[in-house]
């Protein structure tokens, strides 16, 4: 056999078992066999050292012409072969590019904070300054300058958590705000909201829990009076539950008052909890208040007898049970997504 010859028996047996290959592996391993390093190609090529001087024009020409052919028809075959594999992958596992995609869940701000942040725009439109203060607070702060020394009885109404460092504990109010508020002022007139946290060691029910918000108010200026309390009160209120709701004043006690009110809103009628949330009177507390008491003013900073001022202190999370007549106060901090979402 002359080695024209052999280059057709080779681009015949190349093109045979390109035919037969039936996956991409296939085509690849191939291609190695023919036009790889050691391939049968390449030692075709080099056979026109073999060849007789009158001959290697023509050898170089058909081997250059097989060698074309094979490429080429290996190109065809190898796109072929991709495009019925990706034909294959899109029919198998079809992909519906129309539907809709799937809705990302978003997130909500706690009702606690939504309340809060309703009772503070109110009081921020009637012209009161937010200041936050510290939830860990000094027994002096705490207690002894909002007129209740280490013997007064009034201490049991707000047993609190204590820590490990003698005379520091966790706040029973926002109360002792106050005391920061009115010394930093240095004497000047005060009119502030200050929101947060409050903790107290007591029994857990469905009116009651051991952390709260608490919403304090305070302000001081030349001739306040107690009538300046009960508008900003009413006017807080109308604004907060709407015309229909109904206010009740009525007095009470407050170490750092005098005289001191607490105050109270309807319980909606159509409730079937109303009696047992509100132990049958029909109405629930959500402020105390009161004048600020001189030992108190003194402690900030002020002269009695040239100012006057009034502070309440109010549960905000009580205005959102009034709202959405909301019977267990206990809800708020289980952190059931049943009751979260819906707010």
């Amino acid at each position: 056999m002359t080695t024209m010859d052999e280059l057709k028996t080779l681009e015949a047996a190349a093109l045979a078992e390109l035919a037969a290959c039936a996956d991409e592996p296939a085509l690849r391993a191939w291609y190695t066999k023919y036009f790889g390093d050691k391939g049968l190609m390449k030692a075709a090529l080099a056979g026109i050292g073999r060849v007789a001087k009158e001959l290697k024009a023509a050898y170089g020409q058909e081997a250059n012409r097989v060698k074309v052919a094979l490429q080429t028809t290996y190109d065809a075959a190898l796109a072929k072969e991709k495009a019925a594999a990706l034909e294959a992958a899109l029919t198998t596992n079809p992909l519906d590019v129309t539907l809709p995609g799937r809705t990302r869940l978003r997130g909500r701000l706690h009702p606690a904070t939504q309340i809060l942040r309703q009772v503070t725009r109110v009081f921020a439109d009637m012209g009161f300054e937010v200041v936050r203060t510290r939830e860990v607070e000094t027994d002096e702060l705490n207690f002894e300058c909002l007129n209740m020394p280490a013997h007064h009885p009034a201490r049991d109404m707000w047993d609190t958590f204590f820590t490990d460092r003698p005379g520091v504990v966790l706040r029973t109010h926002t109360s002792p705000g106050q005391i920061h508020v009115m010394r930093a002022a240095a004497g000047k007139p005060v009119r502030v909201i200050l929101p947060g946290m409050c903790y107290r060691n007591e029994a857990i029910s469905t009116r009651s829990e051991i952390q709260f918000h608490q919403v304090e108010g305070l302000v001081i200026g030349d001739g306040v009076t107690m009538a300046d309390l009960k508008g900003t009160i009413t006017a807080f209120a109308r604004r907060m539950f709407g015309p229909e709701r109904q206010v009740r004043i009525r007095s009470s006690y407050f170490p750092f008052t005098e005289p001191s009110i607490e105050v109270d809103i309807d319980w909606p009628k159509d409730d079937p909890n109303r009696d047992r949330l509100t132990k049958g009177t029909g109405w629930l507390e959500i402020m105390g208040a009161g004048m600020v008491h001189p030992n108190v003013l003194r402690a900030g900073g002020y002269d009695p007898d040239k100012v006057t001022g009034f502070a309440f202190g109010m549960g905000p999370q009580r205005m959102l049970m009034l709202q959405h007549a909301i019977d267990d106060i206990r809800l708020f901090w289980q952190n059931d997504l049943r009751f979260l979402r819906q707010f």
